[in-house]
């Protein structure tokens, strides 16, 4: 009988490992002061066998974590209202969306109506037939981001039209920052400013840099086109979001994320060890 109670006890050290090292749930709760970003890409069903899936979030769990956001009492903000320099109210949230999918329109904006609900666009200007992967890694030339149905501009007219949605810069052509020359930095980030503000009779106050890659003088050229705010993949909950207005972080939103690790996210801003 001890033996028996010995390897229980084994399992049961065991499963709080594993489950410590996933969730990583011992993390300090991020006073909810502090805006949480929230970074997403796509709302579909995952692609069976596909590279990508981590940024397709299903529409029921999309739905099941705005439908949570709203029942927890958080706000939907804006970037705008974050770059303005207005306090918000604790447990503050922006929804995040990068590059320009078509079903942001047709899964995501339907879950933003019912729970009344705003979310910040990042759009890439020249984004049909591109497959953009290539331009960070090589080997995947694939295609699959570049198959993916985009927004069309009388789409993209229709959700700001709504009053749902923000409008922001991702470079012209969703380009690898660090190969870039100083004139076609230029033109990936103050060039598509200019361009997608006059095609949607918009002002673009922020900015998400292409892959999350970045250095000096991507930030400066992002301060220098006029936006007042830009966002990383960098992991986290931004503290001092006013300093840090041009590299604010993000909490990533995987497909494979259940609700249980949505929420533990939102407190901590990161995923498990």
């Amino acid at each position: 009988m001890n033996g028996w109670l010995l390897l229980i006890t084994v399992i049961a050290a065991l499963a709080l490992l594993v489950f410590s090292h996933r969730f990583a749930w011992w993390r300090r709760t991020v006073p909810y002061r502090y805006p949480r970003l929230l970074m997403y890409h796509m709302v579909r069903e995952p692609v069976a066998g596909a590279t990508f899936n981590k940024l397709r979030v299903s529409p029921a769990d999309f739905e099941a974590q705005v439908r949570w956001l709203k029942s927890d009492g958080w706000y939907f903000a804006t970037m705008a209202e974050l770059g303005s320099g207005v306090a918000l109210p604790a447990k503050s949230v922006v929804l995040t969306f990068d590059d320009g999918y078509a079903d942001n329109l047709l899964n995501a904006d339907p879950v933003l109506q019912r729970y009344d609900a705003r979310a910040t666009l990042y759009l890439v200007e020249d984004r049909f037939d591109r497959d953009w992967s290539t331009s960070k890694k090589a080997h995947h030339d694939s295609g699959e981001l570049r198959d993916e149905p985009k927004l069309t501009d009388e789409q993209v007219e229709a959700m700001v039209a709504s009053g749902r949605w923000e409008l922001g810069g991702h470079t012209r052509t969703h380009a690898n920052l660090s190969t870039a020359s100083p004139e076609e930095r230029s033109a990936e980030i103050a060039g598509a400013r200019e361009s997608l503000a006059a095609r949607f009779n918009v002002a673009l106050d922020t900015f998400a840099y292409p892959f999350g890659i970045y250095g000096p003088d991507d930030v400066a050229a992002a301060r220098d086109a006029g936006y007042r705010t830009a966002v990383t993949t960098h992991e986290g909950i931004s503290t001092d979001p006013g300093r840090d207005a041009l590299e604010l972080k993000r909490v990533k939103v995987s497909g494979k994320d259940s609700l249980f690790a949505f929420r533990l996210r939102l407190r901590t801003g990161r995923r498990g060890a």
